[in-house]
Formats: C-alpha cells, structure tokens, sequence
C-alpha cells in the first residue's frame, strides 16, 4: 500500500475525505476536573437521547460536563447536570440547559454500573462529549474519590514527567 505523502500516491477524492471526516471522533467537551479529582476505575462509551436543539447546540460546541454525574435508577442509567447551553435559533421547541438526559448503554453494562456504584465511595462521571460517525457519544468512568495527598502525588508525578521530557528534547537538540 502506497503511503499517502509519497511520490505517485493517490490522492483521496472528496466523497472520501467526506467519509473520514464523519467518521472521525469530535470531541465537544472534556471533564479534565474528573480525572485530577478521581481514581478511574472503568470507562463506558453511551449514547444519549437528545432533541433536536440539544444536538444542534452540541454542534456548535457548546457544552459543560464539570457537575455532571450519572445515577442508575430502575434499570436505566441517567446523566444529570451536564450543561448544553439553549440553541440560540430555537424557538419554543428549545430544551431546558440541565435537564436529566437519558444514557443509551446495554443491559449488562447498567446492571454493572448500578452494583458498582453502589459500593461506598464510588461514583459514575462523564469524562467526554463527543460526535462519533453522526452520533453524540458520552464516555463515563466508574470512579474513586481521590484524597488530598493522592492529588498533590498526582501533581508531583506529571511536573516530574514533564521536566524529564523537557530534558530529553534539550539533549536532543544539542
């Protein structure tokens, strides 16, 4: 298979580019807070039940999953106080910004994260909001309250890390 950057290459067609630029994953929001405060255990993808101002405001890129979290109750799971802002086109049809939205997930991942979640000190969080091939997608994370001291090791771990890095790219250079 002849490489894309390389002499005598193929060039995609425009009904091509179309097709990866739908299937590509792109991301609306991140919850960057989560993993600094938490311990993640597991991750889920889901999909969500949205109305129609809530998708289109999604594809502005407006949204905010810092509050956020999901409850599993009666055998559905849901996501709570993740902010999609108005659809600033909308007219009454528009939906309410914090609205408890409906998480699409197997039955089996449910009932693993009801169990899971009731065990003391965890928790379910979005981590990220993204379109995946059309498709609004939520990627949740079974959790662990993180204490203090975890934190500041946390903190420690990546300040190392980057001034490793950086010493790396400095002895390159020379």
């Amino acid at each position: 298979m002849a490489r894309a950057n390389a002499p005598g290459a193929k060039k995609p067609t425009a009904a091509q580019r179309a097709k990866a630029d739908a299937d590509a994953r792109k991301v609306v929001a991140r919850n960057r807070r989560a993993r600094y405060d938490y311990h993640i255990d597991d991750t889920f993808e889901a999909g969500l039940a949205l109305t129609g101002t809530e998708v289109k405001a999604l594809r502005m890129g407006r949204a905010s999953l810092v509050e956020g979290w999901v409850e599993v109750a009666g055998g559905e799971a849901w996501l709570h106080n993740v902010h999609i802002p108005e659809y600033t086109q909308g007219s009454w049809t528009n939906h309410g910004p914090r609205r408890k939205r409906k998480l699409l997930l197997h039955k089996d991942e449910i009932v693993k994260l009801g169990s899971k979640s009731r065990e003391k000190g965890r928790t379910i969080v979005p981590l990220e909001l993204y379109f995946l091939k059309g498709r609004a997608k939520v990627e949740i994370a079974l959790v662990r309250g993180k204490q203090e001291f975890d934190k500041r090791q946390t903190l420690r771990e990546k300040q190392d890390q980057r001034e490793a890095q950086r010493a790396m790219s400095l002895r390159q250079h020379r």
